[in-house]
């Protein structure tokens, strides 16, 4: 999934931009184009709508009431939240608290986008999120949440029997928040993406944070596993070289991040990983001699080698930082 571009589907349904227009004047009602009904009409549960607002413009509270006013919104499962304001921003919102405060009004909310921000909007590091823990009570049929930004972002261990989608962007992911995955219980989570980022960039995760997700035992259902761009995508690799979950995994990606040969070797070394159906090591400092070696050891699974670089003056970079 790129970040330079919106979504233009979200969670398998195609998405609904709402938005007012950046040009309208913020001291008249907030009125969002596309609009797919009339007063009192419902909302389809076909769409994904997507809420964001501009640099000075409409405030993003008065985005979220419009919507949810204009018409009834009882049947809306999937949600994007694109821009809601910064710090520097008049326009500044917290999008978890107000969706929390607006939970009743969204009683079929399964899943939520919070941060389709592009870098034009906001680089991913200037991203200010918050704690999101409330979320999983206010929407207890939560299956698929996504966050992109890790500034500010908090997360305490939470309790779901049905999310089945997890995925964190960050340029730097709080090592709290990794280990509060670890230390949630979600049985039912099939996919979880964690994009660990830099140091410079509040990505301050180290291998000891990773252990209850590589021990899997509150994951059992885990399918997918990402750990990926990473500044310590080495180390990363030695540890899932022997972790439990990776036996009952269908694709593990450590794509990113700054694997050289020494992170490959290990994972060649390791426990098998032919059981796998992909491996994504996109972005990647290997050379060519050892690309070969992961495509011969590990034969039946697609094995993703695109974007190879060059360390330069020993330095190697994540995909995305800041």
């Amino acid at each position: 999934m790129g970040i330079y571009q919106h979504l233009t589907t979200f969670a398998g349904r195609p998405i609904a931009d709402l938005s007012p227009d950046p040009d309208a004047d913020p001291d008249e009602s907030v009125e969002l184009s596309g609009e797919d009904g009339k007063d009192g009409a419902a909302r389809s549960p076909r769409k994904a709508y997507r809420l964001a607002g501009a640099f000075e413009g409409v405030p993003f509270d008065e985005i979220l009431d419009a919507f949810l006013d204009g018409a009834d919104c009882s049947a809306v499962t999937h949600l994007v939240i694109g821009y809601w304001g910064a710090s520097y921003d008049d326009g500044a919102a917290d999008p978890t608290a107000l969706l929390v405060a607006a939970a009743d009004r969204l009683p079929s909310l399964e899943a939520l986008f919070i941060g389709d921000i592009v870098g034009e909007e906001s680089e991913i590091s200037w991203i200010e999120q918050s704690d999101i823990t409330p979320l999983f009570e206010a929407f207890p049929r939560l299956a698929h949440l996504e966050v992109r930004g890790g500034t500010g972002l908090k997360l305490s261990p939470v309790k779901s029997d049905v999310l089945r989608t997890l995925r964190f962007e960050a340029g730097g992911l709080p090592g709290a928040v990794v280990r509060a995955v670890g230390d949630s219980d979600l049985p039912a989570l099939e996919h979880l993406d964690l994009w660990l980022g830099v140091g410079d960039y509040g990505g301050d995760a180290r291998i000891e944070d990773l252990a209850a997700i590589l021990g899997g035992a509150r994951l059992p259902s885990l399918k997918h596993l990402g750990l990926e761009n990473s500044e310590i995508q080495d180390e990363i690799a030695r540890a899932v070289a022997g972790a439990p979950i990776v036996a009952r995994l269908e694709s593990l990606s450590l794509a990113m991040g700054a694997l050289t040969d020494p992170g490959a070797e290990a994972l060649v070394a390791g426990q098998p990983l032919t059981h796998l159906k992909r491996l994504d090591l996109h972005h990647h400092y290997l050379t060519d001699a050892t690309m070969e070696r992961l495509r011969t050891a590990f034969p039946g699974v697609e094995v993703d080698l695109d974007e190879q670089d060059e360390a330069e003056d020993d330095w190697v970079y994540v995909a995305v930082s800041e």
